[in-house]
């Protein structure tokens, strides 16, 4: 059987995380992505912003694929709160005092 090769076009409407597993022909653990998907999405898209779209299409969709594998195996050994990959993870909040500010008089 024949494969057709993947384009920039198909890898533009993907948009699940299981559809660019199926797409660049990954394995995967369903578990791993269920509680890590959107991790896993937020790394992947960081590293993909990082590589130089002046690469040939072929070129492109390899290195995404690396990127996505990378991606993975980030969240096969740690967590999203390790990671700290979103904002909400970033910001400290305002309210708090830490008992190491107080201090007596």
């Amino acid at each position: 059987m024949m494969t057709v090769p993947q384009t920039l076009a198909q890898f533009d409407r993907l948009s699940d995380a299981e559809e660019y597993f199926e797409f660049f022909g990954l394995p995967y653990d369903p578990q791993v992505v269920n509680v890590n998907r959107l991790h896993i999405l937020r790394k992947f898209s960081q590293l993909v912003e990082a590589e130089d779209k002046n690469q040939s299409e072929a070129q492109l969709l390899a290195a995404y694929q690396q990127a996505l594998q990378t991606a993975y195996n980030v969240f096969l050994t740690s967590s999203g709160v390790e990671q700290k990959l979103f904002k909400v993870f970033k910001d400290r909040p305002k309210n708090v005092v830490k008992v190491s500010d107080i201090t007596v008089e």
